[in-house]
Parts: C-alpha cells; structure tokens; sequence
C-alpha cells in the first residue's frame, strides 16, 4: 500500500454501477459533553475494476486521485465476503 494514503475499512451497500460500490464508512467517537458514544456514518463511491465485490462484503479501500466526478476512491481488498 502507499505511504500517506487514508485507508477504511467498511461495508458494501451498492455494488449496482459497472466498476463502482458505494461503501459505507462507519466511525465511534465519544460525545464530548454527554460521554456517549455517538456513531457516524459516511457514503464513499469507490473503483471495484474487476465488479468482484457483492452487497454485505466487508471491503478495504484507499483514497486515490479523482477517477469521476465523485469517485476517488479504489478498492484494496476484500476482507470478509458476505454470507
């Protein structure tokens, strides 16, 4: 993997585009004032070019330069396939 790239780890919910999943990016922080742990969730289009991730799988993606408009991410690997 290269040096100084963000890599996340998170869960396919669209794979219906050619060559494209949408991956969902969850992160638990701790709310600094209530102390509980609040979790946010965020939507990246990543480049699957071989369309070998599925709905459910667990993927590992890294950001890369812009290949759309709104996709700059790629996919590294998939890490658990869904059951």
């Amino acid at each position: 993997m290269e040096a100084n790239k963000k890599s996340f780890t998170g869960q396919v919910v669209s794979d219906k585009m050619d060559k494209t999943i949408v991956v969902a990016i969850s992160s638990r922080r701790l709310h600094p004032l209530y102390k509980k742990y609040v979790t946010t969730t965020k939507k990246v289009k990543a480049h699957d070019e071989r369309n070998e991730a599925n709905i459910g799988d667990t993927v590992r993606v890294v950001e890369s330069r812009h290949i759309s408009k709104d996709k700059c991410w790629r996919l590294v690997q998939i890490v658990e396939r869904a059951r």
